[in-house]
């Protein structure tokens, strides 16, 4: 059957790494409220109650869940609380406010820093993606979209070995994932944002994304709204993609230079 419809579930979606008032995670949570979805979301500390109620106070269904993600069990623990979902937005990952991301030379990581920085961001999009993916097979529908960047698959900076290889690795899993589950009338997808602006920018990376084609930082909506396209029943037969959102920022050699090239 081509373009089914999305099984009934307690919730539409659920979006993790969400607990930035300011951050991607809760702009996709916002854009789908906005739309009707009940969405369920998760962080690792518990101002995810706070947004939850944000959401509430909009009239929107929403459920909250505090958890280490890096665990399967707590992702288990995660599905038995909010039952099946149809949508997976993995957006959980680079560092929380209780665990800031590492930036180092490589030369001066030591093991727990590379393990703590894979498994925030990687292997959460593996528990969380193993916890909800049966049901999606049993149910014969499922959007997966994961929220990588263009820091690993495509450029880096130095001090971000680790998170470079995470991002990187989400999107092989996007890619792999993609094959597998296509049958099952899943689709498995990633967008991979440039600079964007939120509470977590540096004065540095606001300055870079200046240097952006478009002259300015991207937004958590714009990013947003792109991951709504890709968890939609329209997007059926958009399957293993990668979307860049970056302005355009990928196809300057010149990064540094005028926008007018001068």
């Amino acid at each position: 059957m081509s373009n089914p419809s999305p099984p009934a579930a307690a919730f539409d979606a659920l979006v993790t790494g969400a607990g930035s008032p300011t951050g991607i995670g809760f702009a996709i949570a916002c854009e789908l409220a906005a739309r009707g979805q009940r969405v369920a979301l998760a962080s690792t500390t518990a101002r995810i109650h706070d947004r939850a109620r944000e959401l509430a106070d909009r009239g929107a269904t929403v459920g909250a869940f505090v958890g280490d993600l890096t665990r399967l069990s707590t992702a288990e623990e995660l599905r038995a609380a909010i039952g099946p979902v149809p949508v997976l937005i993995n957006n959980a990952g680079m560092g929380s406010t209780g665990a800031p991301a590492v930036q180092k030379l490589f030369v001066d990581y030591d093991e727990a820093d590379w393990d703590r920085m894979i498994s925030v961001t990687l292997k959460t999009a593996f528990t969380t993606t193993r916890a909800f993916l049966p049901d999606m097979i049993a149910a014969g529908y499922g959007r997966i979209v994961n929220v990588a960047s263009v820091t690993g698959p495509y450029v880096s900076n130095p001090g971000e070995t680790a998170y470079s290889a995470a991002k990187a690795g989400m999107v092989g899993l996007t890619r792999s994932l993609a094959l597998e589950v296509a049958r099952h009338g899943i689709t498995v997808n990633a967008v991979a944002p440039g600079w964007i602006a939120t509470a977590a920018s540096t004065p540095a990376e606001l300055v870079a994304a200046a240097h952006t084609p478009p002259g300015r930082a991207g937004t958590p909506e714009e990013v947003a709204h792109a991951v709504l396209f890709l968890a939609s029943r329209q997007a059926s037969y958009i399957n293993g993609e990668t979307l860049v959102i970056d302005g355009g920022n990928i196809l300057q050699e010149s990064k540094g230079a005028d926008r007018d090239g001068h």
